[in-house]
């Protein structure tokens, strides 16, 4: 439309008396509506998908009740129980020197380990650098994590045996990654059927000021791409709270891009596996992508190089410990007789031998060789990448013959 033809419209030209914005975008929402449109409840707002309470109760939803036997209840409960174990025993390497970072996923287990859960074997999942849930549902030791922080490797599984990618640490990224993949998925003939290929990917609150993100959802909603949009909001991108973000909650944006948005409790691992299996099925069918924003909270600092104390306060945490996800499916199969005491004292046995490998193999890790990090970049050496080893390799015998001269000399 010309500048011409777009005041002819009405809609902009201030000559004929529409100065300004039209009256629909002119508000500007107080901080307390904001923050109100955001959040509404403590639970996080009418639409929300909720299938088992904070108290541990079960409820119906109409459009995504899931059957599930009390075999699986238990595993999800175990599942839970040991990520964060894991989770906790990397957070206490780093703070001995074992490890340059860690990312930890306390609070968030129920929304990585419900979605992952929900994934076929032939979907993809693209994480971001805090989905060690996820990671175990692909089948991923945790030891093969601590590489990561330890500064060795980027990664020791191969994604397209575990069809769980390696860790992206720029932010929202990934999206990008997982959207030329579901394309690919699509251009292969690989959906149409329950039996289709589906791709997921993780990404944080923070993450949706990004471009990336953003460009990924375009590009995926104008090829119906079969990707599921996993949003983590844990209320705060590092320092950052959620209000500073977005003027809407999160799953809204979906509809701007045309495909559906749905906001579940992500400490309710039962909404978010059922979720996160509707949304993947919508996928493989072939009706393109799908938004989820998970609803919960994260516990601990962003990273450990972090300090929340400086940025949020105490009776905030105090409140979504009510809400923790382990607790609540704990009191759940107890409430309905699914599990005994037995079965309780036998996975935390287990989260404890699982955690004394874990240290015992972080303590033992081997310093990999200097070539590693060039035999490890292409699928076929380079020229280039060859002539560079060799340079660098000079130069580390460089200073062992210097060692050696002064040896000498002495």
């Amino acid at each position: 439309m010309s500048p011409e033809q777009w005041t002819r419209s009405g809609t902009s030209s201030a000559t004929e008396g529409t100065a300004g914005p039209p009256a629909a975008t002119a508000a500007k929402p107080t901080r307390e509506q904001v923050i109100a449109g955001l959040r509404a409840t403590s639970e996080g707002g009418a639409d929300l998908v909720q299938l088992l309470t904070p108290e541990g109760q079960r409820v119906e939803h109409p459009d995504f009740d899931i059957d599930i036997s009390a075999a699986q209840l238990r595993d999800l409960y175990r599942d839970m129980v040991l990520v964060r174990r894991a989770d906790r025993e990397g957070n206490a390497l780093q703070r001995q020197g074992q490890l340059g970072i860690w990312v930890p996923l306390l609070g968030q287990e129920a929304a990585q380990i419900g979605a992952g859960r929900a994934m076929q074997p032939q979907d993809m999942a693209f994480p971001s650098y805090r989905e060690h849930g996820v990671a175990w549902c692909r089948g991923i030791d945790p030891t093969e994590l601590l590489g990561i922080f330890r500064g060795t490797d980027h990664g020791s599984w191969d994604p397209n045996a575990t069809r769980f990618h390696l860790y992206t640490i720029v932010i929202g990224n990934q999206c990008l990654n997982a959207a030329g993949y579901a394309m690919g998925q699509r251009f292969d003939g690989k959906v149409g059927d329950a039996d289709g290929e589906a791709t997921l990917v993780f990404f944080g609150d923070g993450a949706t000021s990004q471009g990336d993100v953003h460009e990924a959802m375009v590009w995926s909603a104008v090829y119906d791409a079969p990707v599921v949009f996993f949003c983590q909001n844990n209320q705060w991108a590092i320092s950052e709270p959620l209000e500073r973000q977005t003027r809407v909650p999160l799953y809204q944006r979906a509809s701007g891009y045309g495909f559906p948005g749905i906001r579940v409790d992500g400490n309710d691992v039962l909404a978010s596996l059922a979720v996160t299996r509707w949304a993947l099925d919508e996928c493989r069918q072939g009706n393109g992508p799908v938004l989820i924003e998970a609803f919960t909270y994260r516990m601990d600092a962003h990273t450990t190089s972090d300090d929340p104390t400086r940025y949020r306060l105490a009776d905030e945490q105090e409140a979504w410990k009510l809400k923790d996800p382990i607790e609540r499916l704990r009191v759940h199969l107890i409430r309905e007789q699914i599990a005994a005491q037995d079965f309780f004292d036998g996975v935390d046995a287990e989260a404890d031998e699982l955690a004394a490998r874990l240290r015992e193999f972080c303590f033992n890790m081997p310093e990999p060789p200097p070539a590693r990090m060039f035999s490890e970049v292409y699928a076929e050496e380079t020229p280039q990448l060859a002539a560079q080893r060799e340079e660098y390799l000079r130069y580390l015998a460089g200073f062992a013959d210097d060692e050696a001269m002064a040896g000498g000399v002495r």
